[in-house]
């Protein structure tokens, strides 16, 4: 929404006090679209700032609307004539019955009979608050596609605007803006200067949004592509041939949480869609579940959701893949919650508190900040670069892949020295003696259709992919389903190797899921988890 809402009006005069905060409304232009006789309330009123909008119905008292309040303008009841004096001084109503007013931000949404009369107008305020993306610019200028989501009225067009404006202006990027019913950029051809530098394309009627987005790629070179409302399958589609293309990608979906969008068939998608699998007998058996689990079933689209909770505080999850994998097998994910003072300093709030690790039971608990930290950090330094050996590659073109992708990968120049191959579908076919040589140690084999930098980027996904199942969760994971069923197997105890507290947790929280007892013995850091069946 190009609404600048609030719910609360201690809400409002906070946001008025941060610094580094610019508001433009050019609420003067609205006003003067108004008839004459609804005017006089509205200068009475102390709180044109604070205006929200001004609802017009026919045979009703006309209404300015405030975030704790509602006036009424007029003691007469909305006419015909009153609604034709508003729609003669705006713009055109498109497809989506919105119009707007040349150069501004203001939104006009029409009611209609159904003769396709005008029954009534809402008068939206729009305004353009500058500063409003600081608790999430590092993750903006760090060149992450972002999706952001939240209720109606949170402030996703006004974040999202500014996100242009700061990647065109700040950055120095190429930013094209994707404006589905003028949200973005405002009513008529001269787009607002609320966008900065970028660009903007209009879009005819919502149905073609889709077609637009493919355009701005392929005419007009874009670093960033920023769209609002992202909200059917070929929308979504869309996205995900911009993000292949290498583009960063902001822009805003139905739904107030990412649970929101993997119950949302149509735009799961956009974080890697998921897919129904059926297990073979030994595999449910070992992993104590049913034949038919949920998986993820390609790489996100965006790189991170973010939450919009209020203008001050948001949810982050920064990396959408293995927050999915995480949900989809049961297991917590908590998102790391931002919060912008008064000072306008960026706060990461601990809400869930330190974890009480005294107890040698290691009671499952989400993880506190501290210790969030010092588990990624332990990813970080765990984590090893799959060797490559590139055959019929270009080795430069792999090189700038790597660095593009930043791709955990390394080129060797030996069979011997490799964990992969990565070749060209002819070269495979002929199979020459180090393809042979490769098949018989059992190397994982990358054919690729050509020697294009688009297909060697396409293909370091995979490689992207295949490092996160080396880091210490997933590799928790792995051994505690092992032993897991080697307990149920053969009922005795089962020591795991010593953890920290965090993946203690994991540990404990999955032996119940399987109905074993667990318990955690000896001191830091050789502190471990035992797994056993359950006394009867």
């Amino acid at each position: 929404m190009a609404s600048f809402e609030m719910e609360e009006s201690d809400s409002q005069s906070k946001l008025s006090i941060l610094p580094d905060w610019i508001i433009t409304d050019d609420l003067e232009a609205l006003i003067t679209t108004l008839p004459e006789r609804f005017l006089e309330s509205l200068h009475l009123s102390n709180d044109q700032n604070d205006l929200l909008e001004v609802v017009m119905d026919l045979g009703r008292l006309p209404e300015a609307r405030y975030p704790n309040k509602q006036v009424v303008l007029s003691r007469t009841e909305v006419t015909e004539f009153d609604l034709r004096y508003v729609t003669d001084r705006i713009g055109a109503f498109g497809d989506d019955n919105r119009a707007g007013i040349e150069r501004t931000l203001h939104r006009i949404s029409a009611i209609r009979n159904r003769r396709g009369n005008i029954t009534g107008l809402t008068c939206r305020v729009g305004r353009a608050v500058y500063g409003t993306i600081r608790i999430v610019e590092d993750l903006v200028l760090g060149g992450k596609s972002l999706l952001f989501l939240g209720r109606p009225g949170v402030g996703k067009t006004t974040m999202l605007r500014e996100v242009a404006r700061v990647l065109a202006d700040d950055a120095k990027k190429r930013v094209v803006i994707v404006d589905t019913s003028n949200e973005i950029g405002g009513d008529g051809d001269i787009p607002h200067p609320a966008i900065g530098a970028a660009r903007r394309m209009q879009v005819a009627t919502p149905a073609m949004q889709h077609a637009v987005m493919i355009e701005a790629v392929e005419n007009h070179m874009p670093e960033v592509i920023v769209i609002d409302e992202i909200g059917t399958e070929l929308d979504a589609a869309a996205a995900r041939t911009i993000a292949e293309r290498g583009v960063q990608l902001v822009g805003t979906a139905h739904g107030n949480t990412l649970e929101n969008l993997m119950a949302n068939p149509t735009l799961a998608d956009l974080i890697g869609g998921i897919q129904s699998v059926t297990l073979g007998d030994e595999e449910a058996r070992r992993r104590g579940t049913q034949k038919s689990i949920l998986e993820r079933k390609a790489p996100p689209t965006f790189d991170g959701v973010v939450e919009i909770q209020s203008w001050h505080k948001v949810a982050l999850h920064k990396d959408v893949a293995t927050t999915v994998d995480s949900k989809l097998r049961g297991f917590a994910a908590a998102p790391e919650v931002r919060e912008l003072t008064q000072k306008g300093e960026v706060e990461v709030l601990d809400e869930i508190g330190e974890a009480d690790t005294s107890h040698s039971s290691d009671n499952v608990m989400f993880p506190s900040r501290s210790q969030k930290d010092g588990f990624e950090s332990q990813i970080a330094t765990s984590s090893r670069r799959t060797r490559v050996l590139p055959f019929s590659i270009s080795r430069s073109r792999l090189r700038q892949a790597i660095q593009r992708t930043s791709a955990a990968v390394e080129i060797v120049d030996t069979i011997e020295d490799a964990d992969a191959v990565i070749t060209l579908r002819h070269s495979y076919r002929k199979k020459p003696a180090l393809i042979r040589e490769a098949e018989n140690r059992a190397l994982p084999i990358y054919v690729m259709k050509s020697n294009t930098q688009f297909q060697i980027e396409q293909t370091l996904l995979h490689f992207n992919e295949r490092s996160v199942i080396d880091d210490p969760i997933t590799v928790a994971y792995r051994e505690t389903e092992d032993a897991i069923a080697q307990v149920q197997r053969e009922g005795y105890p089962v020591e795991m190797p010593p953890a920290n507290s965090y993946i203690r947790r994991v540990q404990h929280e999955l032996a119940g899921r399987f109905n074993l007892a667990s318990e955690s013995y000896g001191d830091e850091p050789e502190r471990r988890v035992r797994i056993r069946p359950q006394q009867r």
